[in-house]
């Protein structure tokens, strides 16, 4: 079968996650994004469920507080559980 080269822009993170997860399932981004479009073709709509997140304001406030303080390098980071809880003054 002819297959066309088709161009999508993704966040690099994103692509980055994808592609690890993809690569632990011993499956390229190509086959990956080939299966996404075969199951939504044969069910006539995305082959996974599209809503809205419920969570109250202050939840997804949290959450991006969270996101934020995860990417900044100055934030200490800990090898285990443990290690962490050391640091908790009781």
């Amino acid at each position: 079968m002819a297959t066309v080269q088709t161009q999508i822009r993704i966040e690099e993170d994103v692509k980055k996650q994808a592609v690890e997860l993809f690569n632990q399932l011993g499956i390229d981004m190509s086959s990956a994004v080939n299966m996404f479009l075969r199951q939504a073709i044969m069910r006539g709509g995305l082959p996974f469920s599209v809503e809205l997140p419920k969570y109250k304001q202050e939840v997804i406030e949290a959450m991006e507080e969270a996101k934020q303080i995860s990417r900044d390098p100055k934030t200490k980071r800990y090898g285990s559980f443990a290690e962490a809880l050391e640091d908790i003054d009781l």
